[in-house]
């Protein structure tokens, strides 16, 4: 695997990222998500229709594997059963580089997402934590996304040419978000489903587009100083 995605819940990756995966998948990369959890605890939808969703998302952006790590939704700690459930999927698919939630949001399972996954990651390349099978493996980078709320970046992808593919796998989970069709109207309105959250996630990709010069982007953070020459100096 080139790249893998650490998402909290299905559609995460998608909405945050889904034009990033797209670009990476036109690159020819390997891509693949993991899930932590199913979802179950969504005022919307339910588990199985999460899993068709999130099917077709990844059949719509070509993804080379998607896995769900089972993990109970409203419930992800930081232990050490749940790290070495991260690193045996490191461990497993060998990203060279993984994304994963930035530490600053409103939901607690995206900010602690972000911690086990970080420590996870770093035990990963220790040798003498063994998991059977797997090899002692770290990714080289950690890049982490943006979700509800914006944090100052320092990377920004140009996600012009597959924006409105990343649009097209956020509108697969039409149980939870809005997609202009009828919808149920036995189910509450959430944070995500109205039209004015969607309105959002077109106005972020426009704004931090702009701020790259670009018509859309995808806005992340990496702790790690990004070293440049005097080739691609001039393509930045």
């Amino acid at each position: 695997m080139d790249v893998l995605f650490f998402a909290a819940h299905p559609d995460d990756a998608e909405l945050c990222c889904g034009g990033t995966i797209a670009a990476l998948v036109k690159a020819g990369k390997k891509v693949g998500i993991a899930d932590l959890t199913r979802g179950e605890l969504g005022t919307r939808g339910s588990v199985s229709l999460r899993k068709k969703e999130a099917d077709a998302a990844s059949l719509l952006l070509g993804i080379a594997k998607r896995i769900n790590l089972g993990l109970p939704d409203g419930n992800i700690q930081n232990t050490l059963q749940n790290r070495v459930k991260i690193i045996k999927v490191i461990r497993q698919f060998q990203p060279a580089i993984i994304f994963f939630p930035h530490l600053i949001d409103r939901h607690p399972d995206h900010y602690n997402t972000h911690f086990l996954v970080k420590e996870a990651a770093f035990y990963s390349g220790l040798q003498k934590i063994k998991t059977n099978g797997f090899k002692a493996f770290r990714p080289k980078k950690n890049i982490y996304y943006m979700q509800s709320i914006p944090f100052e970046p320092n990377l920004i992808f140009d996600i012009s040419d597959t924006f409105k593919l990343k649009k097209q796998a956020i509108e697969c989970y039409s149980s939870q978000f809005y997609t202009g069709k009828n919808r149920s109207k036995s189910e509450s309105e959430t944070y995500v489903s109205s039209k004015k959250f969607m309105e959002y996630i077109d106005s972020r990709a426009k704004f931090y587009g702009f701020q790259a010069g670009v018509l859309y982007g995808e806005a992340y953070f990496i702790e790690e100083k990004i070293k440049t020459d005097s080739d691609i100096l001039f393509k930045i």
